[in-house]
Parts: C-alpha cells; structure tokens; sequence
C-alpha cells in the first residue's frame, strides 16, 4: 500500500486496520463513487471479489499492463488487493 507519512509516521502504522473501504475511498477518484464510473473508465463495482483480485494481482506483477494500475497495485499487499475486491464486489453494479 502506498503509505503517506506525516512526522515520520506512517498511516499504515498509525491505523493497522486498513480496510478494503478505507482503500477503496482512493479507487473512487477514477472508477466513480462506490466504483460506479460515469466515464470512459471501467466501473468494478459488482465485479466478482476473484475477478478483481486476479486483474489487480496482473497488474502488481507486471503480467497485465496498464496506464497507471500497474504502478498502483505495486502499492498494495495481496492481502490488501483482496480486502479492496471483496469491497468491491459488494457494491451495486451500474
């Protein structure tokens, strides 16, 4: 996950409960509220938990390639890709 530090401590550390919400708030910058895009880029919200683990995994390893996503799931543990997809996959599709 990609930490933002204040005073020398990191977020991640200040706040060991990161949630696949917590993750997701930044998701929704591009992929629209709740995952919802009102745009050209793709909507995850609805996608299956495994479906979005398996094209965020491709991505932190280089497998799939992309714009900005595979410089942003290098970010993330799999633990955290899969706390996000399950968020995720909860959401109403559009």
């Amino acid at each position: 996950m990609a930490l933002l530090i204040f005073a020398g401590v990191s977020v991640a550390s200040a706040n060991d409960s990161v949630t696949g919400a917590t993750i997701g708030y930044t998701c929704m910058g591009c992929h629209g509220v709740n995952g919802q895009s009102p745009g050209p880029i793709p909507s995850i919200a609805g996608q299956s938990a495994e479906r979005l683990t398996t094209q965020m995994m491709a991505y932190r390893d280089g497998s799939k390639s992309g714009t900005i996503m595979n410089r942003i799931a290098k970010g993330y543990t799999p633990e955290e890709i899969k706390a996000v997809a399950a968020f995720f996959a909860q959401q109403p599709a559009k």
